[in-house]
């Protein structure tokens, strides 16, 4: 399986019955899972949020109601011209016991940015924040204990309504979904091996790269699967115009360090603007380093002193190896090289609640008594 993002085999943990709306009531029991075995699979959990919005009107807030499959034409625009996008997001449980969210507003910002680039009407940031915490307090008892994972939050936007023309859908839909998973990495971080592709882009100028739309995703994997027949676990892109600036790494962002100096390719509208990505360059400013948002050549790359690559599922994943044309060098001798692991502490320790959160970053969901 993938070290950079999902499988699609079913989890330890799977409920085998279709829920229903009492099961999505019974809050108080403990879900059918084994948090010890809990992976990076989808485990489908009690209860979404759907909202839909009519051309010409204005959002309302939707409702929750019981996880199921949803109906939807044959023609919707979704489905026919990819008009969809999505987020990834977290709540995880501190050692408190409290369920805590990370930098949703930053979500939500980059999901009306999504939308606008794809035609579709932006979800209002206070209805998007809401709709996240229902969504996490209806499925409090899907967010693993302390240390053992997080509930995994997927907000969606569809062009839902049937259209045949090339043009937005007459009706948007709005959903949230969760999932618990595991811990990205078990029994301790392990460096993971690239190999620079030379033959496929992730995206070009003028594009939607910097957008999370879902038409992003699908493109990426055959390449992702021939670089693991090979023993690597993702693939390294380069920029599409001069093949020789690094952009990303798989679906996550990348970043190396040289001399002290940390590296990252600048937001050019190619590259995802990720907020993991985000917090990682402002911890990295707080612990004295400077920090460039440039175009980072690979042949620069090549001679840095570590690297690693950043996102939502990993947090931070330590890059061992690279492989690019007849050179394949290793980093920090293969092992987790030391700035990688600080910010990699920090931050996981401030999304749960054992670092100081000096950015204010982190949000409480409060969530009843019988639901927690």
């Amino acid at each position: 399986s993938s070290r950079l993002g999902y499988t699609s085999h079913r989890d330890p943990c799977e409920i085998n019955e279709e829920p229903t709306a009492a099961m999505s009531v019974q809050q108080d029991e403990q879900p059918p899972c084994d948090w010890d075995k809990l992976g990076f699979a989808l485990t489908t959990t009690d209860t979404m949020y759907i909202a839909q919005l009519q051309e010409g009107d204005s959002w309302a807030p939707g409702e929750l109601q019981p996880y199921g499959d949803i109906k939807m034409s044959p023609a919707a625009g979704v489905l026919n011209y990819g008009q969809g996008i999505f987020e990834g997001m977290k709540a995880q449980r501190t050692e408190a016991g409290d369920i805590v969210i990370f930098r949703p507003n930053c979500n939500s910002d980059r999901f009306a940015a999504s939308a606008a680039r794809l035609g579709m009407p932006p979800v209002p940031e206070d209805m998007f924040i809401d709709a996240v915490r229902s969504v996490v307090a209806a499925n409090a008892r899907w967010v693993p204990p302390s240390g053992k994972g997080a509930l995994y939050i997927r907000p969606c936007l569809w062009g839902s309504g049937g259209i045949l023309g090339v043009a937005p859908a007459p009706q948007f839909t709005f959903c949230i979904y969760a999932c618990p998973v595991g811990p990205y990495f078990k029994g301790g971080m392990s460096p993971i091996a690239l190999h620079v592709s030379d033959e496929y882009h992730r995206a070009a100028p003028g594009g939607q790269g910097g957008a999370k739309a879902i038409g992003n995703y699908a493109p990426g994997m055959v390449p992702c699967m021939k670089v693991k027949k090979q023993g690597f676990n993702e693939i390294l892109y380069l920029d599409a115009v001069e093949h020789r600036y690094v952009e990303e790494a798989g679906a996550a962002n990348f970043f190396c360090v040289k001399n002290g100096v940390v590296y990252t390719p600048a937001l050019v509208g190619t590259i995802l603007p990720g907020i993991t990505r985000m917090s990682v360059i402002q911890l990295a400013r707080d612990l004295g380093h400077e920090v460039r948002e440039e175009r980072v050549d690979i042949s620069f790359v090549m001679e840095a002193d570590e690297c690693f690559c950043t996102g939502t599922a990993a947090v931070v994943a330590p890059i061992g190896r690279i492989q690019h044309g007849d050179r394949d060098v290793t980093f920090a001798g293969g092992e987790v090289g030391p700035l990688t692991r600080k910010l990699y502490d920090m931050l996981t320790g401030i999304q749960v609640g054992k670092v100081e959160d000096k950015h204010d970053w982190v949000r409480k969901v409060q969530v009843p008594n019988n639901k927690a």
